[in-house]
Formats: structure tokens, C-alpha cells, sequence
């Protein structure tokens, strides 16, 4: 109301100054000095109204703090991120529509969420080849650089009188002096705290820090499909091809699951799983940091088929759970057939298997899920053999030597990209008792402490994941997991028990 009666006051002013103004200037010039300063305070007033009125049509800032429901419209899109800056954390995610200060507002493109990977486990979408081409590069490219390593070494050694041992087997090469890019004052196994974790064993630490900066003095090449070198810490002069103290496995950098293996199985109180460290070989260039896993000269042999050293098939094992075998040490019968192994291992083994999605041991044609073309029982089309599981052979079933009745998880490849809908549940199947210890940690919402504390141990590991970030995406599948898991224990009535055998 104010504006408009301005406006209609200013009107009949501004038709007078123009009047009068033409009747001024209808001369052709003014008749006195008095006359020409009042055009020209008349000219200058005009000139100051014009301006204002220019002013007030400029948009102006804002003076006051805009609310949400005074927000403009269209300033905010969706998937929005705000970070606060003022959190004494460094920034938090918020999801509210309301402008704060020291905000930083970033708006992205809407992104498909993508599954979790353990980094180096993934291959190259421009590079499609096989996997024993990949196995193949990754050894030529490792005993590359040892072959480089071992004349200089060789001549050096020569000159100063040092023996080195030299084997006749072409697939075999002993360094006597390469170290495998760990630096003397610095370990990548590092604790910074009085003690270690206490689900890691004073064994455990001594095998960590050996594979992770221990001096290469041989290696040779081993005639598995999965296993390319063997480092050895101290070759016996008489033999040495043979591993006379601790040995380390090198593995593809595509097994780079098999570290969280090792530490997932450790926090959750199996200690079943080999020691694992990452480490990454300067004298191999181009290569990504390998997985390195502790040489086990007690476990017992094994076929080339199953790479058991127990054999069972899929129908075998069902029949032989609700037996009970080695139950409170308790001889099984002659007729029930039943293998060596305890029956609390079996339980051990499924769970393990569940929240890293191992496959290979209970269902290597993959019968439970949907694989993909990735998957080795499709490459070798075993996924089509489905129609008669009992007659499925068990794979990667070890024991030791000296302890039959417990078995060694080998071969533990998980898969961190497997959707909530497509697990396998086949590998819980015929299981009635879970360990106490083990559901425990899964309940207790420490899981995800426990695990960043445990690979904050391996330097290289935590290095290779780019940091806490990428971990923590690999924590958040195993969570998920434990969650259905948990669900599923309560829906079947499975029971939770004590498994100290």
C-alpha cells in the first residue's frame, strides 16, 4: 500500500518538472544566470531519481538467515552432500535441506552404488584374458626381476667369497642377498601400542613380521594351479630347494582377500586360516602388492583333484553331520563311515565361508547362487552339473599331520561383491550348532573396531585400500552378512555352543 501511493504522489510531480523544464528550455537559451542553475539543480534531481529507481529493481542479498521454507527454489538438487566444516571431526555428512554456515555444498550426479572389491582382486575391463594368462604374466614378471637381481647378486658374491647356491632346476632360482623392499629401521607389520591385538598369538606376530620383512634368500617356482612362488628364509646347504624353517607362499594379487581372511578369522576365535600378510617385491616391477601366506610343511598331502587330504562327496558330508562325529571324544562307529575330522569343524567352516562367500570348498559348481561369467565354475562349466550334487566332490578339506581331527582353511578367496539376494545358502545346509566365540563377536557390534584395528597391523594391506575408506566398504559387507547371518540363526533355531575340541 506504502509503494503504491509513492508511486502515484510521484507522478504528477515528475509531469510538473517536465513542464516546466520544457517551458525553460523553449527558448533558445535562458534569459538569466538564476534561471540556468535552476535547469541544472532541476537536471541533477532528475539524474538522482532515476538512479534510485534503477536500484530498487537490482535484486539485494539476503539480510537474514533463509529458513527452509523460505529456501529459493530450485538452489538445492538432489544428492546433495553437506559437510560441515565447524565438527570437530572434520566434516560429517548431513542430509538436511536447510543452509547452514560454513557449509561446503557439493552436488554430484546420481551413481548406481557398486559393490565392494578388495583392491588389485579386480581385473582390468580393457584387458579380457584368462586367468592362467594373468598367473602366467604375474610369474614371468616376478622371476623377471629375480633374474636380474640374481647375476648381479651372483657376481658380487663371487668377488667377495660369499657362497651362493645355484640350483640345476630351470624353474628354480636362489637369491643369496635380496631383500623384498622392506626398509632394515622400519617394519610393515606395525604396532604402535604396548601389545598387540589379543586375538593374534605371539606365533602369529613372529609369522607376520617374517612374511612382511623377512630377507629373500630362495625362491622357486610351485607346479600348482594357484600357487607361483615359494620364498624361503634359511635353504639348507644340502638341500636346498627344501623349506627347513618358515617358508612364504606368493600368491596372485587377485587372492588379495585371503589377508582379510586371515584377520576375520583370528578376530572371530576359529584360528584355522594360515598367517597373511600383503607385500609388494621392488625387484617385480609393475606389480601390484602380492598376498604372502605362511608355508605349512605339517599339513598333510593332498590329491591334485580336490587338493584334499580328506575325500568326501556333497552327499557323504550331509549324511555324516547329524552323526556327530568325534563328538565329546566319543570313537564313532566302523559303519557310520565317518571321516577324521571333528564335528565342530564343519560349523567352524560354514560359518567362515558364509560371510566371505567361499564357494570353492562345499559347492565348486556353484549350485547355491547365481554366478557369473567371472566365476571358475563357469570358465570350466561346472555351474551345468547341478542335477546331482550328492556325487559333488568337497574341495580344499586339510588337515595336519599331527591333528587330524582339525581341519586348516586353505584357499580362502572370498567374494566382497556378491549381493544380499544372491548368497549362498547351500554352504549352511545339514549345520545345527554355530561356535559361541564366534557369534559372539558378530553380535556384540564390535566387528568393525575390531577389523580396523586388526589390518591397520599390515601396512601394505591397509595402503593397498586406499586407507580407512576403502576398508570400511569391505567392513560394511561383512556386517551385512553377519546381520543375515544372525537372522538366520534365529529363524532355524540353530543353537550356539562352546567349541573348545
Amino acid at each position: 500500500m506504502t509503494s503504491a501511493r509513492t508511486a502515484n504522489l510521484r507522478s504528477p510531480l515528475i509531469r510538473l518538472l517536465c513542464a516546466w523544464i520544457c517551458r525553460t528550455c523553449g527558448g533558445r537559451r535562458p534569459k538569466s544566470k538564476r534561471s540556468l542553475l535552476l535547469l541544472c539543480a532541476a537536471c541533477i534531481l532528475y539524474g538522482i531519481f532515476i538512479v534510485s529507481q534503477i536500484v530498487n529493481v537490482l535484486p539485494q542479498k539476503p539480510t537474514q538467515k533463509v529458513t527452509a521454507t523460505e529456501q529459493p527454489r530450485n538452489f538445492l538438487e538432489p544428492n546433495t552432500f553437506f559437510v560441515e566444516n565447524s565438527q570437530p571431526d572434520g566434516g560429517a555428512v548431513n542430509n538436511s535441506p536447510t543452509l547452514q554456515p560454513n557449509v561446503v555444498y557439493i552436488t554430484l550426479r546420481s551413481k548406481r552404488s557398486k559393490p565392494a572389491n578388495i583392491r588389485g582382486t579386480v581385473k582390468p575391463k580393457k584387458r579380457r584374458k584368462s586367468a592362467s594368462l594373468r598367473q602366467n604374466e604375474l610369474g614371468h614378471s616376478i622371476f623377471q626381476g629375480i633374474h636380474k637381481m640374481e647375476n648381479k647378486i651372483w657376481e658380487g658374491n663371487q668377488k667377495r667369497g660369499t657362497p651362493t647356491y645355484k640350483s640345476r632346476d630351470p624353474n628354480l632360482t636362489i637369491v643369496g642377498d635380496a631383500r623384498g623392499g622392506t626398509n632394515k629401521h622400519q617394519s610393515n607389520i606395525r604396532i604402535y601400542s604396548d601389545s598387540a591385538p589379543p586375538w593374534f598369538s605371539p606365533d602369529d606376530i613372529r609369522a607376520m613380521r617374517f612374511l612382511a620383512d623377512s630377507r629373500i634368500q630362495t625362491i622357486t617356482q610351485v607346479p600348482t594351479s594357484h600357487a607361483h612362488l615359494i620364498l624361503f628364509e634359511k635353504p639348507s646347504k644340502k638341500n636346498p630347494t627344501s623349506c627347513q624353517g618358515m617358508c612364504g607362499l606368493v600368491k596372485r594379487p587377485l587372492d588379495m582377500s585371503e589377508v582379510f581372511a586371515f584377520h576375520l578369522d583370528r578376530i572371530l576365535g576359529l584360528n584355522r586360516s594360515l598367517p597373511a600378510v600383503s607385500r609388494k617385491f621392488e625387484f617385480a616391477q609393475d606389480v601390484l602388492p602380492c598376498p604372502v601366506i605362511l608355508w605349512d610343511s605339517s599339513l598333510s598331502s593332498t590329491d591334485n583333484i580336490t587338493q584334499s587330504s580328506v575325500k568326501l562327496k556333497w552327499g557323504t558330508y550331509q549324511k555324516n553331520l547329524p552323526h556327530k562325529c568325534w563328538l565329546n571324544g566319543k570313537a564313532p562307529k566302523a559303519d557310520l563311515g565317518c571321516p577324521d575330522v571333528h564335528h565342530h569343524e564343519w560349523s567352524k567352516m560354514a560359518l567362515f565361508d558364509f560371510l566371505l562367500q567361499v564357494y570353492t570348498r562345499l559347492d565348486k559348481n556353484c549350485c547355491g547362487f547365481r554366478p557369473r561369467k567371472e566365476d571358475t565354475c563357469v570358465q570350466q562349466g561346472l555351474h551345468l552339473k547341478c542335477d546331482d550334487p550328492h556325487n559333488i566332490d568337497l574341495m580344499h578339506i586339510v588337515q595336519r599331520k599331527h591333528d587330524p581331527r582339525h581341519l586348516v582353511f586353505i584357499k580362502n578367496k572370498g567374494y566382497f561383491d556378491r549381493s544380499e539376494d544372491n548368497l549362498n545358502f547351500k554352504l549352511l545346509e545339514g549345520i545345527k550348532e554355530f561356535p559361541e566365540s564366534a557369534v559372539s563377536v558378530l553380535r556384540s557390534q564390535k566387528l568393525r573396531e575390531k577389523l580396523l584395528q586388526s589390518f591397520f597391523l599390515d601396512n601394505v594391506f591397509w595402503e593397498s585400500q586406499r586407507g580407512r575408506q576403502g576398508i570400511e566398504k569391505l567392513i560394511d559387507v561383512i556386517e551385512r552378512r553377519a546381520k543375515i547371518l544372525l537372522t538366520y540363526i534365529n529363524a532355524h533355531g540353530i543353537k550356539v555352543i562352546p567349541m573348545n575340541d
